[in-house]
Parts: C-alpha cells; sequence; structure tokens
C-alpha cells in the first residue's frame, strides 16, 4: 500500500518581516491554509512576486518562485503557465503592481491564462514612503497626497471582470472565508484575481485614521461589489492554445535549396541593391541569394526599409561566398546596384567610399553618379522587350550577378514558383544586357 504524505504548511521557518498590524501577514497565513486544503505538489506550484513589500512574500513558502520586476509579474506567471501548464501559477503582488503593471493585467484577464492572482491592495505605496497608488481613494492623505487625493481610484475588480476573467472576488484581509475563496480561485481553470484590502499601518492608517470598519466602508463607498463578484464556466487560454495547436495540419518540410551549378566566385564579394520600395528590391535580392546557393555558395541577406513599406527606400545588402560568412552588414560593398534616387539618397555615404576596384551597376538616369568606382550603365529597355519598371531591378541585378560569376541558369533556376514567368523575362533580357556589357 502507498502512503501518501499529507502536508501540514506550505510554509517555512522563517517569519515574516511586515510591519505589526500589516494585512500582509494574515494574507499569507490564508494562502498557506488555501494550500494545505488543495495538497498540491509544493513543486509544482510556483509563486511569482515582484518589488514592495507584497514582493517580500514568495521566500516564506516551500514551493517554486520567481521574483522579478515591479509591475511584471503577471508577464512573468503567463510565460510559466504558457510553458508548463501542469504547473499551478500563483501571483502576489501590490495595488502599485497593479498600477505599473495594468496592460499586463488586462490583457492576461482577456487571454484567460490560467493564473491565480494575489493583490494584496493597502491602498497606497507602503515599502517607498507611502506615495499614492492607482487604488487610492479620493480624498485620502499619503506622502504625495497631503491635501488629499484628487484621483478616482481604479477599480481592480471592475477592469478584470469586464475584460472577460474568469473567476473575480473583492474582500479584505479580515474575511474569515478568504482561505476558501482563494481554493476557488486556484482551482478555478480561467484567470482568477482576488482584490483583497488591507491596511498599511506604518503610513496610510496613521495620516486616515482607518481601521478595519474604515476599510469596509471605504468598499461601501465606492460603491464596489464585495464577495465573487464573477465566477465564468472558461478554459485557461494555455489549453486552449494547445489544443488548437494539437489540430494543426502537419508543418511541411523545410525546402532544400539543391547546388545545381558551378561558379567562378573564390571570395566573399558583398552586392548592396538600392532601390525604392515596392519595387521588387527585396525579392530580386533574396532570389539572386537563391542562385547564389543554387552555385554551391553561402549567402546572406539583409533588408531595409521605412515603416511606411511601399514608399521610399528599398536597400537589400547580400553577401555571397564559398565559405560561411560573419553577420551582416558590410560598410563599403564591392558593388552597389543602384535603381533609384530614393536609393542614392540612403547609400550616399557608401557610394562615397567606394574604391576604383569596386563597382556601380545603374540605371542610365544615374550615369554621371560621383564615385570612384567604375560606373556600368544599364538600360532595362535595351533588348527590346518591354519589362515592367518594377522588375527592372531584377534586370540590372542579373546583370550584376552574371558578371561576378553567378550562372543565369541558377538565376532561372531560382525563378521557379510565383511570378515565374516575369522573373524569367527579366532574367533573360539581363543576360543579354550582360553579354553586351
Amino acid at each position: 500500500m502507498t502512503t501518501v504524505l499529507r502536508l501540514d504548511t506550505y510554509r517555512n521557518d522563517s517569519g515574516y518581516p511586515f510591519c505589526p498590524g500589516c494585512g500582509h501577514g494574515s494574507i499569507l497565513d490564508s494562502l498557506n491554509q488555501a494550500l494545505v486544503t488543495l495538497q498540491l505538489n509544493p513543486a509544482q506550484v510556483v509563486i511569482v512576486s515582484d518589488i514592495g513589500c507584497a514582493g517580500l512574500s514568495d521566500q516564506h513558502f516551500e514551493t517554486s518562485a520567481f521574483h522579478g520586476l515591479h509591475g511584471r509579474s503577471v508577464t512573468y506567471a503567463t510565460g510559466v503557465k504558457l510553458a508548463r501548464p501542469d504547473l499551478t501559477v500563483i501571483v502576489i503582488m501590490g495595488d502599485g503592481g497593479t498600477g505599473i503593471g495594468g496592460t499586463h493585467l488586462i490583457n492576461a484577464a482577456r487571454r484567460n491564462v490560467g493564473v491565480t492572482v494575489l493583490v494584496m491592495n493597502n491602498l497606497n505605496f507602503g515599502m517607498t514612503g507611502g506615495q499614492h497608488s492607482t487604488t487610492t481613494p479620493e480624498g485620502a492623505v499619503t506622502s504625495t497626497t497631503p491635501q488629499g487625493s484628487l484621483e478616482h481610484p481604479l477599480d481592480i475588480c471592475g477592469t478584470v471582470d469586464v475584460n472577460g476573467a474568469g473567476y473575480v472576488y473583492r474582500g479584505t484581509s479580515f474575511d474569515p472565508d478568504l482561505a476558501d475563496r482563494m481554493v476557488d480561485a486556484i482551482r478555478h481553470p480561467g484567470f482568477a484575481l482576488l482584490d483583497i484590502w488591507e491596511l498599511c499601518t506604518a503610513y496610510f492608517v496613521p495620516k486616515n485614521r482607518l481601521g478595519k470598519k474604515g476599510l469596509d466602508s471605504l468598499i461601501d463607498d465606492h460603491g464596489y461589489e464585495r464577495g465573487v463578484i464573477a465566477d465564468r464556466d472558461v478554459a485557461g487560454y494555455e489549453r486552449l492554445y494547445r489544443d488548437q495547436a494539437a489540430n494543426l495540419p502537419p508543418r511541411r518540410p523545410a525546402r532544400t535549396i539543391p547546388v545545381e551549378f558551378e561558379s567562378s566566385i573564390a571570395h566573399p564579394i558583398s552586392v548592396l541593391v538600392a532601390g525604392s520600395a515596392g519595387a521588387k528590391v527585396r525579392s530580386a535580392t533574396r532570389l539572386g541569394a537563391e542562385a547564389a546557393i543554387r552555385s554551391g555558395l553561402w549567402a546572406r541577406q539583409r533588408g531595409d526599409y521605412p515603416v511606411t513599406v511601399k514608399t521610399g527606400h528599398s536597400v537589400n545588402q547580400l553577401v555571397i561566398a564559398p565559405t560561411e560568412q560573419p553577420a551582416l552588414p558590410v560598410s563599403v560593398p564591392d558593388v552597389l546596384v543602384l535603381l533609384s534616387a530614393d536609393g542614392l539618397r540612403k547609400v550616399g555615404g557608401a557610394l562615397e567610399s567606394m574604391t576604383p576596384q569596386s563597382v556601380v551597376v545603374t540605371v542610365p538616369d544615374f550615369s554621371n553618379v560621383e564615385t570612384r568606382a567604375r560606373v556600368v550603365v544599364v538600360d532595362p529597355a535595351g533588348t527590346g522587350d518591354r519589362i515592367p519598371k518594377a522588375h527592372h531591378g531584377l534586370v540590372v541585378l542579373t546583370v550584376a550577378l552574371t558578371r561576378l560569376g553567378i550562372p543565369a541558369d541558377a538565376l532561372r533556376a531560382a525563378a521557379r514558383g510565383p511570378f515565374e514567368e516575369e522573373n524569367l523575362e527579366a532574367i533573360e533580357a539581363g543576360a543579354v544586357l550582360a553579354q553586351n556589357s
């Protein structure tokens, strides 16, 4: 017969460091009582905390723990739960953290990530001097609101409730059933939050003459509902995500680019393609990179374009070499493919730094560009074919790459697939121009 050891406590022997009368200790005692009721494996329980007096809580439990930056505890807990949905994840944070990390709180509630959040709400920043927080009541005196707070407090429960949180509760550290509500929250499969109002005896109580009855009155004065505010039948996001992923079709195997051709390139060469956004600069450079790979070379590509995507510059750098090369970028290219005024404005510095050993391959508009590099002018209309202007970049790049030693057949092979016909027309035009340049 297997003997199951029942745990009588999840606490360690360390004493709480909180001020006399502070509600943190009684809240943690309720959490310990809830864990004893649940009899969870301590190694499978993760208490996540951040900064503040509430952030001292995790060290007093014999469970797994994570301690991080102020206001970010819900984010950390979300990551833990998504990575390990089998774990029980409990967040302990103060009202200061709900303000600093409000967006994390809202989005975890909106997604119904299956974590339990215990908010130790003492209505001020109790660790750093009693400054007002997002939950400080109107008129309350704090070190930063000596004449009384003018701000309307954040309704934590209302905020997560309206965003669909699975379980929402408001009470005080004096509630006799607080441990039972924690049990309900931890068992709930969705996002659960307990807004637990309490007394900060170091700062808030002396300045506002607040006691247990006054705490209850504050809740009533704000018109806040007490007890269980929401208990929705929802599934945790982490489970839904895995169920959805399990039903996805099998991934297509990664496409392998075969080596079909040979190249005479024996050393690394950097090619900078400078044109306008929306003119297929990036796709032309990608096709060139694939042609290099099909020729037995290594290729690296890096693109630069503005957030507007379809206006302004589009600059792509391509490094091809017989062996693997370090990461891009290269400050001065060996070959500059110049296609437009947008591109010229972006690469003016590189153009000035080029040497007589380097080459600029460009269209007739920039035949007189000032540079020490040798200039090769390519007219995409020179073959008589009506190549759309959007494909002029591929025409000029074909000239540059075939002159370097990339076989035209490798470019043709790389053109297979979407837009094959248009790409092949541009490559054929470029191959003809390369022979005549």
